[in-house]
């Protein structure tokens, strides 16, 4: 288990050290360090979010009564980045602490502990225009699922992030950046990965990942990195817009989603099958406006998701499509309205179709370091009853 003493005993040691340690401005990390010959730097970040829920579900008479209530430390993390030897090579280790980051690896998949390490990456600048990273992160899949959970315009992600995304994985990843025509950019990135998601520890059971994503920027780049930051946090003086698509294959993969969801057995002569994803998304800024869109289709080979051994069904593979459409509008300094729709038609072997409508409210008292979020969604189902869902989060970030 992760142990309290062991990440005092860390900073005790970093505090030893012959470096320079300062405490920033709120925001800007708990700790900045520096060595005294500047051969490293380290960045110490920890944030979480507290989370209560309340929904209603539809009864027979078309109501909505007896509502449940949940309430949860939804995220808490403590991260590690900076870079070592030279600033060209730059890492990042973060850890997940709330019992909803490490769940799920009581199995021999994960050698049955809970799943602590979110990433732990090293990114290498060989060129001016060309990085290579290497260990376990984020895929360049969807737009929504790369920005940080600490960044979102709304409580949560959508429906159709949590259906479709390709999520962290461990592998290679190349990345290029070019300019064309004035402030024109282009981003590509091409990532080989294991294919099953974050902190395997059994070996490959399918086949590997491929994905390449490609990004276009007509306008220039985003102020702050605001292409991957939910809301208009920072204003941008003239529009910006950022076009970006994805296409993956997971080559005899094992887990319901590629990534995520529960391992199919290998037997009777199963031995993984090959999923493929699309992803279309964009992202558009304005002076206090902003507005995500995105596209997600995802096909199992031969357009078959239900898996069958000897006639009994043993496994279901999550796909189909969905969109997913998003705004905002600051009505001052510190406070938005945002507005979600989001509609998932996953194939009928799978699940039902459903719809959903989300209206948010954010007072952004230190930028998505400090703020309170809540929101309403409705749910609409195509065949189980529909329900009403509400949010309300706290999130701290150091």
């Amino acid at each position: 288990m992760f142990k309290p003493t062991l990440f005092l005993w860390l900073l005790c040691a970093i505090t030893s050290l012959n470096a320079q340690i300062e405490s920033p401005k709120f925001g800007k990390g708990l700790l900045n360090i520096t060595a005294a010959d500047s051969s490293f730097t380290m960045k110490i970040g920890l944030r979480f979010q507290n989370l209560m829920i309340s929904n209603w579900s539809q009864d027979e008479n078309k109501s909505f009564q007896d509502p449940e209530f949940n309430f949860l430390i939804r995220r808490a993390r403590l991260k590690f980045d900076g870079y070592a030897f030279s600033p060209n090579l730059i890492y990042k280790f973060e850890l997940g602490l709330s019992n909803r980051d490490m769940s799920g690896g009581i199995t021999s998949d994960y050698s049955n502990a809970p799943r602590y390490i979110l990433d732990a990456s090293v990114l290498y600048k060989f060129s001016e225009n060309w990085a290579i990273q290497f260990g376990q992160g984020k895929l360049p899949g969807n737009r929504e699922r790369v920005i940080s959970s600490g960044n979102l315009q709304f409580v949560d992600r959508s429906r159709l992030n949590s259906r479709y995304t390709l999520d962290r994985d461990f592998g290679v990843m190349l990345k290029h950046e070019s300019k064309i025509l004035n402030n024109f950019i282009v981003k590509e990135v091409f990532s080989l990965s294991q294919g099953e998601g974050r902190n395997i520890t059994s070996g490959n059971k399918g086949g590997l990942d491929y994905t390449f994503r490609v990004e276009a920027f007509p306008f220039g780049e985003f102020k702050s990195k605001g292409d991957y930051i939910g809301s208009a946090i920072v204003r941008e003086a003239i529009p910006k817009l950022s076009i970006g698509v994805t296409y993956d294959i997971n080559v005899n993969t094992a887990r319901e989603r590629g990534q995520g969801g529960s391992f199919i057995p290998f037997e009777g002569g199963f031995e993984g099958r090959t999923l493929y994803t699309w992803f279309v998304d964009m992202m558009f800024k304005y002076e206090g406006f902003s507005m995500m869109g995105e596209y997600a289709n995802k096909k199992a080979e031969g357009d078959d998701p239900v898996v069958l051994v000897d006639g009994n069904e043993i496994g279901t593979f999550y796909t189909g499509t969905g969109i997913n459409l998003q705004a905002g509008y600051f009505l001052n300094k510190i406070h938005e309205v945002a507005f979600r729709y989001t509609y998932i038609n996953p194939d009928a072997a799978v699940d039902q179709d459903e719809t959903r409508y989300t209206l948010g409210f954010s007072r952004f008292i230190v930028g998505h370091k400090l703020k309170l979020q809540t929101d309403v969604t409705y749910r609409d189902r195509s065949v189980s009853n529909d329900e009403i869902y509400w949010r309300f989060q706290m999130d701290l970030h150091f």
